[in-house]
């Protein structure tokens, strides 16, 4: 298979989820299939449209239209009102998955992502790694995507844009000329409409004038910008798959859909205590914490999915308090029917350095001596059991932990993540 890589280069997909909002509505509701349907960030008001599957768009409905015109062609449209909770746990999900396929996994919003795949090379050839891809991510999440194959950022990028839904395209250099030059030049990926028009200006309305542009001209317009995109529109694209990029993204999380489904406490509960292991130990790694906790849950008869979450008074990658809170929500909402996945994922992320403690007026002192003295312990606790394995040292609560496994009832499940 290696023999389909290059010898010096890169090979970077560029994965776009088609008309996410929607689809995520249409995975979370599956009697939606087939029909039109478009989600609105506030039905109650008669809002605008933010996104439209594409049998809505077949009616000629749009993003930004008016949901009023958007039923006025549609009448028989289903509105669905806005969840960025269950949006941003889904592209967590996604985004878990595939790191899977290669730890090279950079989110570029909350529906897409590039993944360099370069080494990945023992999985297939560049085509059937993306096959493989579009086809595991419709099976798990239920959700369409176009994929892009190419050299670089900007052209895989160009490349997922081409055949929507579910296609995938390859896009070489050597195909530039052909199908990208004679394209107009706002097509550009990074190519707005204020630097189009900039570039009009001086004669530049295709991409294969900016890829000839003059060079002068270009840094005398747009400045530095001007030959960044030149060079994209010759296919030039330094810039590297940066897996730490991914916090940037606001929130670190893990999920697990269980072989076995199941509406057994213990067993579930056991479940929220790996996940907080998984996602406490991702957070310590990057010595970062979380100010909000949320988790999911999928039942299995309709795969309905629920998110719930909440403030913590403190920003952290505790697992203990991780688990604590997570139980909490989860026996606060879970309605005791048959689960197949769970997740907990913490958001607000910044630097453990940055966060403060914020302490009660009334038991400043107690919680003080109480933080002081277990920072550095969790710090090394953590660092003993990363070098030495995790039974190296066991506090009382891991002991009641293992008699309580004694109880499992056929757990066994998949982690979706790292």
């Amino acid at each position: 298979m290696k023999s389909h890589y290059p010898k010096n280069g890169r090979v970077i997909l560029h994965i776009d989820c088609n008309a996410y909002f929607a689809s995520v509505e249409i995975a979370n509701e599956p009697s939606l299939e087939g029909k039109p349907v478009v989600v609105s960030g506030n039905v109650k008001r008669n809002g605008m449209v933010i996104a439209a599957n594409y049998v809505a768009r077949g009616f000629g409905i749009s993003t930004t239209m008016p949901l009023w015109e958007a039923k006025q062609k549609c009448p028989n449209l289903i509105v669905r009102q806005s969840q960025f909770d269950l949006y941003r746990e889904t592209s967590s999900e996604i985004f878990q998955y595939l790191t899977s396929i290669s730890p090279l996994m950079e989110p570029a919003s909350i529906d897409e992502a590039y993944l360099d795949i370069t080494d990945a090379w023992e999985l297939g050839t560049p085509m059937e790694i993306a096959e493989r891809i579009r086809t595991e991510i419709l099976e798990r999440f239920k959700i369409p995507v176009s994929i892009g194959i190419s050299t670089c950022k900007v052209l895989s990028k160009m490349a997922s844009d081409m055949q929507k839904p579910l296609g995938i395209t390859v896009l070489r250099k050597r195909d530039l000329p052909s199908v990208i030059w004679p394209l107009p030049v706002n097509e550009l990926h990074g190519c707005g409409k204020k630097t189009s028009e900039k570039m009009n200006s001086i004669g530049i309305y295709t991409i294969q004038d900016l890829a000839k542009a003059d060079d002068y001209k270009l840094k005398t317009t747009l400045r530095k910008n001007g030959s960044l995109l030149k060079n994209w529109a010759n296919g030039v694209d330094e810039r590297p798959v940066d897996k730490d990029a991914a916090y940037d993204y606001k929130s670190i999380g893990n999920t697990t859909t269980l072989e076995k489904h199941s509406s057994e406490e213990i067993t579930l509960v056991e479940v929220l205590e790996r996940l907080s292991k998984s996602v406490s130990k991702r957070l310590s790694n990057k010595r970062v914490v979380g100010g909000t906790i949320q988790i999911t849950i999928r039942y299995a008869e309709d795969f309905k999915t629920i998110t719930r979450s909440r403030k913590l008074t403190n920003p952290t990658s505790d697992q203990k308090e991780i688990l604590h809170y997570a139980i909490l929500l989860f026996r606060k909402n879970w309605s005791g029917d048959v689960v197949r996945l769970l997740g907990i994922s913490l958001h607000q992320i910044e630097q453990q350095k940055d966060s403060t403690k914020q302490l009660d007026l009334f038991s400043f002192e107690e919680d003080a001596a109480k933080y002081e003295k277990k920072e550095p312990l969790t710090k090394a606790i953590a660092s003993l059991k990363e070098k030495f394995g995790d039974q190296t040292i066991r506090t009382g609560y891991d002991l009641l932990d293992n008699q309580r496994k004694d109880f499992k009832t056929g757990f066994n499940a998949t982690d979706s993540g790292n």
